[in-house]
């Protein structure tokens, strides 16, 4: 039996993870924990696990990793959850917080009412998409548009790199989608050599994108804060939304903004669901 661990599960548009203060209690092989914990039978139930960590760069540090151990780059939605944790846990005062990840420094503006911390700005930082940062094995400049086969079915294709891969395919209705069958493959495809955030989704019109999200390292999720800025951003590369909508999945609403200066920023909100004791 290991030492027990303090934690706190939060949610973010219903992409629920496991927070660890690792700035108080260290936390031995994070990729072996973050399998056990993040099963929803036998475990606390999550999309995954959450280091917040001392930096020297920035305020925090967060490391992520995935319900398969697998660690990621970067999380918008575990980013908003740190920032209410950070702040209504007293490890700071600060109304803007940065937090450094793994794809860079990223800025979280903590919108307060009565000390509590009600919904969150991150600067998610400007998309990439030199096919070979994504990375996806395809030549050009960029993917915007490209046909990919899945399955045996043809979809159009944009990818865009938030600091972690995602490959956006516009459909004309989720709800024709069979995504636990389309989104493994799509991971996995051939063109992806780290595999792929997929992204599903439906333009409703130029400010409004329904969308269903297929995670790397942990199927489908209710929300993605990094996949639902790339979707936006690709929905206005392809002329089919203004440069800021409104971003409905199936865990909440997301409001995404890709400014002109070439920032994309993402507001919504995060919860604490429950605290805990890890015995195990």
């Amino acid at each position: 039996m290991t030492n027990p661990i303090k934690f706190t599960k939060m949610q973010g548009a219903g992409n629920d993870y496991v927070y660890i203060d690792a700035t108080v209690q260290d936390v031995a092989y994070p990729e072996r924990l973050a399998v056990e914990m993040s099963d929803r039978h036998f475990g606390i139930g999550s999309d995954g696990l959450v280091l917040i960590l001392p930096s020297d760069k920035a305020d925090f540090r967060m490391r992520m990793f995935n319900a398969d151990g697998s660690e990621a780059q970067m999380c918008g939605n575990a980013s908003r959850c740190i920032g209410k944790y950070v702040y209504e846990r007293g490890l700071t005062t600060k109304e803007k917080v940065r937090l450094e990840t793994a794809a860079g420094i990223k800025t979280l503006d903590l919108h307060v009412s009565g000390g509590k911390v009600s919904l969150v700005t991150v600067d998610m930082g400007v998309p990439v998409f030199e096919p070979s940062a994504i990375p996806v094995s395809l030549p050009g400049e960029r993917v915007v548009d490209m046909p990919i086969t899945v399955g045996g079915t043809e979809y159009r294709m944009t990818c865009v790199s938030m600091g972690n891969p995602h490959a956006v395919l516009f459909v004309s209705s989720l709800d024709d989608v069979d995504i636990h069958a389309v989104g493994p493959l799509a991971e996995h495809h051939v063109l992806f050599p780290e595999r792929c955030n997929i992204e599903f989704a439906e333009v409703v019109s130029s400010t409004e994108i329904r969308m269903r999200v297929w995670e790397r390292g942990a199927g489908e999720t209710l929300a993605c804060g990094t996949g639902a800025c790339a979707t936006l951003v690709a929905a206005v590369l392809n002329g089919l939304t203004q440069r800021r909508a409104k971003l409905r999945l199936l865990g909440g609403d997301l409001d995404i903004a890709w400014h002109e200066d070439g920032r994309v920023c993402m507001t919504g909100g995060a919860e604490t669901v429950f605290d805990g004791v890890w015995l195990r």
